[in-house]
C-alpha cells in the first residue's frame, strides 16, 4: 500500500544485524535484496551502477551527476538520523551476507535433494508436530504438481502421507526416487479398513507416479537439484560461527513453485527451532515480505499451517517471526 512497511522492516532487519543477530528473510517480491546496497563511504562511485539513466535524463542530469546527487541525498537523510558511514560498515563487517535464488542460477542456488530427510527426533516425538511435518511435507510436492488437496479426502495426499510417516516413523530418509518409487509400491497393503488396490489402485497410482516422474525429469527441474543443502543452521550462522543474512528472492517462481519452496523451507526453520534450547533472548530472525497467499484468513495452504506453529512456539525458543 505504499505506507513503509518493507522499508520499516529492513530497518529493524539492519539494527538486528548490527546486533550480530542473523536473519532468514523470505522475499516473494524482490525488495530485501536492497539490504546489500549499503556504501560505508556514501561516495557517488557506489551509486552510479544502480541509478537510471532515463530518470538521470528526465531530470536533465548526466549518470554521475545524478548518482553524485542521490549520494548526498543519502548521506544527509541518515545524518538526521544519527547514522553514519561508521555504523554502515560495522553491519556489513558483521555479518555475512547472501541472496539464494531457489530453481534458478541468478543468485546462490538451493538444492532440495534432502528436504525429505527424516525430521528431527524432538520433531518425531512430538505427535501433532510429528504430523504437521508429514502433512505440510505432502501438500507442498501436490502443490507443486498443481494439486491443492485436501488432507483428509484426498487419496493422493493419503497415500504420501502415508509413505512418508512409515519412513520417517523407522529414522529412514527420503530422496525423489525413493519417494516415486514408493508412491508405485507403498510401504504398506491397506489403508485404513480398505486394501491398497481397493483404496487407490496401481494403474490409477501409476499416473500419479509418470506426473511426479515427468516434473523432476524436466529440464527446468534441474536448478532445484543442486546448490546448498535446504538446512536452516547454515542460513543462520557460516562454518565459523559468523552470523548470516540469507535473503530467499523468490520473485522469478511461479505460484506453485513458491508454495512448495517456502513451505519446505519453513518446515525446515521449525525443525531447527525445536533443536535448541528454551531462551527468553532473541536469538534469529525469520522474516516473510508480502504473505498474501501464504497466509490466507480462510484457506489452509501448506505454508499456513507452519506458520501458525512458528508465531504460536518460535519465539520460546530464540526465533522472532515478522510477517
Amino acid at each position: 500500500t505504499g505506507s513503509g512497511k518493507t522499508g520499516l522492516a529492513i530497518s529493524l532487519i539492519e539494527e538486528a544485524l548490527i546486533d550480530n543477530i542473523p536473519v532468514i528473510a523470505i522475499d516473494p517480491k524482490g525488495d530485501i535484496p536492497n539490504l546489500l546496497l549499503s556504501f560505508p563511504e556514501l561516495s557517488p562511485e557506489d551509486f552510479l551502477p544502480w541509478v537510471s539513466p532515463r530518470e538521470a535524463s528526465r531530470k536533465g542530469l548526466s549518470p554521475e551527476q545524478f548518482a553524485g546527487k542521490t549520494a548526498s541525498d543519502w548521506k544527509k537523510g541518515l545524518q538526521e538520523w544519527g547514522i553514519d558511514g561508521a555504523r554502515i560498515r560495522k553491519m556489513k563487517e558483521s555479518v555475512d551476507m547472501t541472496i539464494y535464488t531457489p530453481g534458478s542460477s541468478a543468485g546462490r542456488m538451493v538444492s532440495i535433494l534432502h528436504s525429505f530427510d527424516v525430521p528431527p527426533e524432538a520433531i518425531r516425538a512430538d505427535g501433532d508436530l510429528f504430523r504437521e511435518r508429514i502433512q505440510t511435507t505432502a501438500s507442498s510436492i501436490l502443490a507443486l504438481m498443481g494439486i491443492y488437496a485436501d488432507p483428509l479426502t484426498s487419496r493422493e495426499h493419503i497415500l504420501i502421507s502415508g509413505v512418508l510417516e512409515e519412513k520417517w516413523s523407522r529414522g529412514e530418509s527420503l530422496d525423489i526416487p525413493s519417494l516415486i518409487e514408493m508412491i508405485r509400491v507403498p510401504p504398506f497393503r491397506s489403508v485404513g479398513v480398505l486394501d491398497l488396490e481397493t483404496f487407490y489402485p496401481s494403474k490409477a497410482r501409476m499416473d500419479l507416479v509418470l506426473r511426479l516422474n515427468h516434473l523432476v525429469a524436466a529440464p527446468s527441474f534441474a536448478p532445484w537439484m543442486e546448490g546448498d543443502p535446504l538446512d536452516a543452521g547454515s542460513f543462520l550462522y557460516t562454518a565459523d560461527g559468523r552470523p548470516r543474512a540469507s535473503i530467499f528472492t523468490i520473485s522469478h517462481l511461479s505460484d506453485r513453485e513458491r508454495m512448495f519452496f517456502v513451505s519446505l523451507l519453513l518446515n525446515e526453520i521449525l525443525g531447527w527451532v525445536r533443536t535448541q534450547p528454551g531462551t527468553s533472548s532473541l536469538r534469529a530472525i525469520l522474516y516473510m515480505d508480502e504473505i498474501f497467499g501464504f497466509f490466507p484468513p480462510v484457506m489452509n495452504p501448506p505454508s499456513k499451517t507452519v506458520l501458525l506453529t512458528l508465531l504460536k512456539q518460535a519465539r520460546a525458543y530464540g526465533l522472532g517471526v515478522l510477517l
